[in-house]
């Protein structure tokens, strides 16, 4: 029997959701399943309506559908909200929490509370009776659960591991003894563990800088975007990592540029309020030459907007950002996999076009749990592209924005014999130095813009999956892969003609290359997570693909692939 399960916990901030939901989460990769976990929160320390979310399947699975098997309420406001989605699933509540006078149907009463202290002295372990509780209704082997209690807290000591195990146990155990039909979702459990990891698309991108051998890190916390920062910083000492936390995005982005002025290899994370103050920073990063990745996680704006929600809406912005013109690199990681590869890869391409280089995700990507294979750092290279010393001896005289066919111009480090580096946000010369001359603007633009074409080669086009000849093609970038390719899966069952061409390369775009995949493409329809379709209007600018269709969200919302289905529908695309 296939298992495809759905679990939600849904309570006010501060309740403990994502501890209920972690440790779900856990336990089912640990035990061998897929797993795919997403949050959904609020701006806020405590109070307003959270979810977290948990879906388990012995398939492969890269998002989040719309049913809801198992319920666990935190609140009243939780089995409001979420009812509706629950057909004939189970509702866990506390029912001296919750006062509801039916508990017939959906509804099953776990004294959560009652348990906590009965069991361990303290009501502060209902989180762990309400993880029991929900194993319990899976008749899942709780071991694997005791495992993931154990390893959580086990800098907390022995008492904490053994009074989270008991009030599990007691959760699961009171289930089990009082739920009138027994198993209510019985699971086949794989076998063992497979050796897979559990990790979120920020955690991913850290480790990528990491294997890179990012050196220097500086930024202002911003949501979605911080994750990256904490992860970097918590590795530090092993990498020999600096952090910096700037006062504000301003100076995060300038100690950047002054770090890898030096030979480090910087980067700042942030999201779309912080990089607005980047701007003029990006800039001298483009006139200089200096190298620098960004990390952006994009969430709902203008201004504060919907800081903890989840938009593709900065693009455009990333695209045109800075005064004047110079090159950049867009890259859109779509799974944890790409967040890895794509930010090692990210310092590679800002070294050798000595560019700024923008890894581009969002609050969705950012914040959900995938299960995948184990990174391999083996497939990691470090190309720095920087002049030794022996290179510079055997040059004779040094100009740092030297003229050439390719615009990439020789780069050495200050401090290395018998060179000197010099560096002006002004236009400059071949050395360096201020030089405003009508001739030498038009020599040192055009140089810049060089590289752009010359990057262009380097860059990947789409990837394809579903049969190449399909008559509907669904086009994406970034975080909707995995929405994406449930709904090309699931309207191949239903009989439909349907593929889906996805980029993460996304600007300079290689245009021939999307050219032979787009060009002899039947109905083609965008699916952005935006209100304008800007990645639609950059591909049909940049390569002449027309769009028979957009389908578009703009509510704070990640896609779930029904709700993409939905939309087709409506445009009768299917």
């Amino acid at each position: 029997m296939s298992t495809d399960l759905v679990i939600r916990v849904g309570g006010a901030a501060g309740q403990g959701l994502q501890t209920i939901g972690v440790a779900l989460a856990k336990t089912f990769k640990k035990s061998g399943f897929n797993v795919f976990a997403t949050q959904f929160y609020l701006s806020r320390v405590r109070g307003g309506h959270n979810t977290f979310q948990v879906r388990v399947s012995d398939e492969p699975i890269r998002a989040m559908t719309e049913k809801v098997d198992i319920l666990i309420a935190l609140d009243e406001e939780s089995i409001e909200e979420q009812i509706e989605e629950m057909s004939d699933g189970v509702i866990i509540f506390d029912n001296d929490v919750i006062k509801i006078d039916n508990t017939e149907g959906l509804f099953f009463h776990v004294p959560m509370l009652k348990i906590a202290k009965d069991v361990c002295g303290n009501k502060i372990y209902s989180n762990s009776v309400a993880s029991g509780a929900a194993l319990g209704l899976m008749c899942f082997e709780f071991d694997y659960l005791a495992k993931v209690l154990t390893e959580t807290f086990k800098k907390k000591g022995d008492e904490i591991i053994e009074n989270n195990i008991k009030a599990a146990r007691a959760g699961y155990d009171y289930v089990k003894e009082n739920f009138t039909s027994g198993c209510k979702f019985s699971v086949s459990e794989p076998s063992e563990d497979d050796g897979r990891m559990l990790i979120a698309g920020n955690d991913a991108v850290g480790l990528g800088a990491l294997a890179a051998g990012v050196q220097f890190l500086a930024a202002y916390p911003m949501t979605p975007s911080t994750g990256v920062m904490t992860y970097v910083a918590a590795n530090a000492d092993d990498f020999n990592v600096v952090v910096e936390q700037a006062e504000d995005e301003i100076a995060a982005l300038n100690m950047v540029l002054g770090a890898s002025f030096a030979g480090a290899r910087a980067m700042t994370t942030t999201s779309g309020g912080g990089f607005s103050l980047m701007a003029e920073a990006l800039g001298l990063a483009g006139m200089t030459e200096t190298p620098a990745v960004i990390f952006l996680s994009q969430r709902p704006g203008p201004a504060t907007g919907l800081p903890t929600m989840t938009e593709q809406g900065d693009l455009q912005f990333v695209l045109t950002a800075a005064q004047g013109e110079f090159p950049r690199c867009v890259l859109a990681p779509g799974t944890p996999e790409d967040c890895f590869y794509l930010t090692a890869e990210a310092f590679n391409i800002a070294d050798k076009y000595q560019i700024p280089v923008f890894v581009m995700s969002d609050q969705y990507l950012a914040d959900s749990l995938f299960t995948c294979k184990r990174f391999d750092p083996s497939k990691v290279t470090i190309e720095r592209h920087l002049m030794t010393d022996e290179e510079l001896a055997e040059n004779g005289e040094y100009k740092r924005y030297e003229l050439n066919s390719t615009g990439i111009s020789p780069r050495a480090i200050p401090g290395q014999a018998g060179v000197l580096v010099a560096a002006d946000s002004d236009e400059h010369n071949e050395y360096g130095h201020i030089d405003q001359t009508i001739e030498n603007r038009i020599l040192m633009n055009e140089k810049r813009m060089k590289k752009l074409d010359l990057l262009r080669t380097d860059m990947e086009g789409p990837h394809i999956y579903g049969p190449k000849d399909a008559q509907i093609t669904l086009v994406g970038w970034g975080s909707t892969y995995g929405p994406l390719m449930e709904v090309v899966n699931d309207l191949i069952s239903e009989g439909h003609s349907v593929n889906h061409v996805h980029f993460t390369q996304v600007f300079p775009l290689p245009v021939e290359a999307v050219k032979k995949v787009l060009g002899n493409a039947g109905t083609i329809v965008c699916v952005e997570n935006n209100a304008t379709g800007q990645f639609a209007r950059l591909l049909e600018c940049e390569t002449g693909v027309h769009f028979f269709e957009k389908v578009l969200r703009s509510d704070g919302k990640p896609y779930s692939p029904e709700s993409i289905i939905r939309a087709l529908r409506e445009k009768e695309v299917i």
